[in-house]
């Protein structure tokens, strides 16, 4: 009876419980046209069900009563709906407003995403915070089309960055950087954590507001700030980890290295091994070789930490807000040696409303930081260093105050060693920079007329201490102690002033910009040189003061002064948001330009959203699609001032035995004008797949007129800097991105960005403007890139003497098997300098980026790439070869070389390697610069606000990250990241593993 009673209780709970689940079905659509909406999500609110619409809006869900249902989609107002009776829920969604409104800031303003004409990426403080290093700027990498970063390893060190190519022959080419509405030419005072966007303005349209100094283009980056009616927000922010350096190139052995001296035939090269095992000894392993086998770079490389703590409390009241903090950062170098980078900042940002009408604000960043500068030459000096020599050579008596070992004692031209010249220096930087900057701002007529004036200024230090100790390394190899101070300052101060007028009548809408900026621009260099340093073994006596009052060299003392003003204004038009116009005028004058000192730059933007048009405002496919177009000009004065040489110069010689004094008279006075950037650009901006996938890519024409150049000045043979010829860079840039919400656990993005460039010389005064040295020559020409590799190119190695006999070149220049091939281009029979051509450049022709990020409940998940192709690496380290031929290789030559028929038929002989004919520049030294890397990879926790034990949690974010932990390429260095592309041995790029913790309260 019992079980009976049970049974039915049983089913009755069953019929219960079952009766309380329904079936709920129903049509999503949109409620601007009643098109159905697919992809839209369908969650359970607590609850790990869902479900999402089908192409024609349609779903159907289980749930039970009382539950309630989230339908969600990007661009679209998230809906809640509680189930109770209904079996059918239709819905007409709303777009979200406040997302297609999306706001970026341009130059002395802001505007609405979807009215922009120009090409203009954003990246967000997420994106930049993920990489941990000393300079924001390396964030970039990657993540921006037609966007240029070659990193660097070195401590502090900021990267080489490029916008749209190279355009400028004797300027940097850097972009401006454009910090709360500050210009400055380097921004590595900045913490990441600081940051809330970094907007990149490609074309002269969007940079032409800032004139002279955009002509790179502009990087804008807003700090953080707090929130009106916010509560204090206390934050930490740090993380701490390892470099370790990856790539590490493998150098021939001591037995590789043995066997290539054997087969050189140099009777020296022999005689120094001789003289190695009878100071060594012999190998046990193989006695015809010394008992010594250093690697080098294993010797001089190291692990090195980094790590990074910020604070920092930001909130407001109704009418103040304010964010302020400190950070410090230190990082050490991968070289083993007194190698460092350390910076502590303090930030602050006030804005304050004084009355309805006036605002005043203002932001203040001291940056104080010390930097330890590697001795690059010790890469130079361990590629060379001979494997059979060791690091410490107890036989050497006369070495102090450690007895390093001196190639010299064995018969070699150079004592090899790299660990003196590593540990007797210490070369110190002290940098020190004040940025402040104070605006008012007046609402003339309220939300319409707005004047804004606004005062900034950088002030920078940096002084400089290189001591070189003392030391001896046998074999009369002494060095005495010298130290040279240098001392730089820099000013700059911007006072801008804009008067704002913002209005909408009918289906119109305008902003007219008007406004002037006065920038003073002045710097102070002093240095000198002293030797003999009284107690130097004390760093209390690292002073001039205590130098030899007789042994001062190299006293300078310089300075500049630049000044500029300004005239621009901007007007941007929408009509029913359908039909675009932008456009902008300035007036540039700059005390740079002596003969013609004012510039005057138009640009003009134009665009076209389609997707408002009636024909396809019905349409289900494109949510947004604009038609974008723009032509501007830029004035560039980042290049050197108007000069010459010196019309009168003091000489002495020698008359009738005896010295006598005079002058020499020249004109060779450079009256420069503008160099002047006209760019041309197309674009195009599309959502589709219900706001899930965006595509953004433009086209651009780029050319630099009035390209200021060397110029050769016949029968005095000097070079002058003039206007002379016209640069161009072309390319198309590609950006995708997907993103999804899945359900209310889990959502993923997927990105790419994809970039072409053509650098190209359209014209010039003369038939080619040489660089580089004579013996690895660059060449600039029409038709070609600027400064390109310019030599020889291999058809091979000959093999046996049966193909040397048979080639009369080769018989005329008495060449053996084992030597290269070259191409007789002009077929004449000769190999000449007439032979030569262009054998690559160092600006890459194709970039790409992309990354994955995946989040489910409080695991975030992401992986970044990127990668490079087209450009070249002249391997001068290598070359180093036609000076010094009795240095270690690397193991890629010991391995591939010539060495007998059928060997190799691209690497000449040992022999051949130390041949004049084989060290001609060619394609052989000129490498492919090709590489792909992954770039980040970071996995995040976080466990939110929590009450536990009666108290309040604070949020806390634990975060573990991978930062280029893998570079795949072919180049035989350290680095395939090389910004002039001429390796004499670049500071590794090392892979950095870090741990983070974030925490607010």
């Amino acid at each position: 009876m019992k079980t009976k009673i049970n049974l039915l209780i049983f089913l009755l709970f069953s019929v219960v419980v079952f009766s309380q689940e329904v079936v709920v079905s129903g049509v999503i659509t949109s409620v601007e046209d009643g098109f159905p909406l697919p992809g839209v999500n369908i969650i359970i609110l607590n609850a790990s069900k869902g479900t999402t619409t089908d192409f024609d809006g349609n779903y159907s869900i289980k749930v039970n009563k009382g539950e309630q249902l989230e339908f969600s989609a990007i661009g679209l107002k998230t809906v809640t709906v509680k189930v109770n009776n209904q079996s059918t829920i239709d819905l007409a969604m709303e777009e979200d407003v406040e997302a297609l409104s999306e706001v970026v800031i341009i130059g002395y303003g802001t505007q609405r995403k979807a009215d922009l004409t120009g090409a203009i990426s954003t990246v967000k403080a997420e994106d930049i915070e993920k990489t941990p290093s000393a300079n924001v700027l390396q964030s970039l990498q990657g993540k921006v089309s037609g966007v240029q970063v070659v990193s660097s390893g070195s401590p502090g060190d900021s990267p080489t960055v490029r916008l749209r190519g190279l355009g400028t022959y004797s300027g940097s080419g850097s972009p401006l950087y454009v910090v709360d509405g500050m210009f400055y030419s380097n921004i590595d005072f900045l913490n990441s954590k600081d940051i809330e966007t970094m907007t990149v303005l490609k074309d002269a349209s969007s940079s032409a507001i800032y004139g002279v100094r955009a002509a790179n283009g502009v990087v804008i980056i807003q700090t953080k700030s707090g929130g009106l009616n916010q509560k204090p927000q206390i934050e930490y922010d740090g993380y701490t980890g390892m470099q370790v350096a990856t790539n590490v190139m493998k150098m021939a052995n001591a037995e590789q290295f043995v066997t290539m001296a054997y087969e050189s035939g140099s009777a020296p090269d022999i005689q120094f091994i001789e003289n190695a095992m009878q100071r060594y000894g012999r190998s046990r392993v193989n006695p015809n070789i010394p008992n010594v086998n250093t690697d080098w770079f294993d010797e001089i490389i190291r692990p090195a930490k980094i790590s990074s703590h910020s604070i920092g409390v930001s909130g407001g009241s109704e009418t103040v807000t304010y964010a302020m903090g400190v950070n410090y950062f230190a990082q050490e170098g991968v070289l083993d040696m007194k190698n460092e980078y350390e910076r502590f900042n303090i930030r602050s940002k006030v804005d304050a409303k004084l009355s309805d009408r006036l605002k005043v604000g203002g932001s203040m960043i001291f940056s104080n930081a010390r930097k330890y500068n590697a001795e690059n030459s010790a890469w130079f000096k361990a590629y060379f260093a001979a494997p059979i020599l060791p690091v410490i050579d107890e036989g050497n008596l006369e070495a102090s105050p450690v007895r390093y070992s001196n190639a010299q004692l064995l018969g070699y031209r150079d004592t090899q060693n790299p660990f003196p010249d590593m540990m007797y220096n210490d070369n110190q930087q002290k940098i020190r920079k004040i940025l402040a900057n104070i605006y008012f701002e007046l609402d003339l007529v309220p939300e319409k007329l707005k004047f804004k004036t606004m005062y900034s200024h950088d002030f920078s230090a940096l002084d400089e201490r290189y001591v070189n100790l003392p030391y001896n390394l046998g074999n009369n190899v002494e060095s005495l102690s010298s130290i040279t101070k240098t001392q730089n300052t820099y000013s700059n101060q911007i006072w801008d002033n804009t008067l704002t007028y913002k209005d909408s009548f009918g289906d119109h809408n305008l902003t007219v910009m008007a406004g002037t900026s006065f920038r003073d621009e002045a710097s102070h260099y002093f240095s000198a040189t002293g030797s003999n340093i009284q107690g130097i073994e004390n760093e209390n006596s690292w002073y001039l003061d205590f130098a030899d009052d007789d042994s001062f060299t190299g006293i300078g003392d310089s300075g500049d002064r630049v000044y500029g003003v300004s005239y621009f204004g901007r007007a941007a038009y929408n009509y029913k948001d359908k039909y675009l116009v932008y456009g902008t005028m300035r007036a540039d004058g700059s005390s740079k330009f002596t003969k013609d000192p004012w510039g005057y730059f138009p640009s003009v933007g134009l665009g076209w959203v389609l997707s408002e048009e009636d024909f396809l405002k019905d349409n289900s496919f494109f949510n947004f699609l604009k038609l974008r177009a723009s032509w501007g000009e830029l004035g560039n004065d980042g290049v050197p001032s108007s000069a010459g040489s010196n019309t009168i110069n003091v000489i002495s010689t020698d008359i009738g035995d005896i010295q006598t004094g005079g002058v020499t008279s020249t004109s060779t006075f450079t009256n420069n004008t503008w160099e002047v950037i006209e760019e041309k650009n197309i674009g195009i901006n599309l959502k589709t797949f219900n706001n899930r996938l965006s595509i953004d890519a433009d086209y651009y024409v780029r050319d630099t007129k009035n390209a200021i150049m060397p110029v050769l000045v016949p029968i005095i043979n000097l070079t002058v800097l003039k206007n002379s010829g016209v640069i161009r860079n072309q390319g198309m840039e590609i950006a995708l991105n997907w993103s999804d919400d899945i359900s209310k656990d889990f959502s993923y993005s997927i990105g790419t960005n994809v970039t072409t460039l053509k650098n190209e010389t359209i014209s010039l005064n003369d038939e080619y403007i040489d660089s580089g040295s004579a013996e690895f020559r660059q060449r600039t020409m029409v038709g070609e890139p600027i400064q390109a590799f310019f030599g020889y190119e291999t058809a091979g190695v000959y093999q046996n003497q049966a193909q040397i006999d048979a080639d009369p070149i080769a018989v005329s220049n008495g060449l053996v098997p084992g030597d290269f091939i070259y191409k007789d281009l002009n077929n004449d029979g000769m190999i000449n300098d007439d032979d030569r051509k262009v054998i690559g450049s160092y600006l890459p022709k194709f970039m790409y980026g992309g990354n994955i990020a995946l989040s489910y409940k409080d695991f975030d998940f992401s992986v970044s790439f990127y990668g490079q192709a087209g450009n070249k690496i002249l391997n001068r380290k290598r070359g180093q070869i036609i000076f010094t031929n009795d240095g270690n290789m690397d193991a890629d030559l010991a391995v591939n070389r010539w060495h007998g028929e059928g060997t190799s038929n691209s690497y000449p002989s040992s022999a051949g390697l130390r041949k004049g004919w084989n060290q001609k520049q060619s394609n052989f030294w000129v490498e492919d610069g090709d590489f792909f890397r992954v770039q980040n990879i970071q996995l995040a926790y976080t466990i939110k606000g929590e009450k536990l034990a009666g108290k309040n949690m604070p949020e806390t974010k634990i975060t573990l990250t991978a930062d280029r932990p893998f570079t795949f390429f072919k180049y035989n260095g350290f680095n395939p990241e090389v910004a002039n592309g001429i390796d004499t041995q670049t500071y590794p790029v090392p892979a950095v593993f870090t741990v983070g913790l974030n925490i607010k309260i």
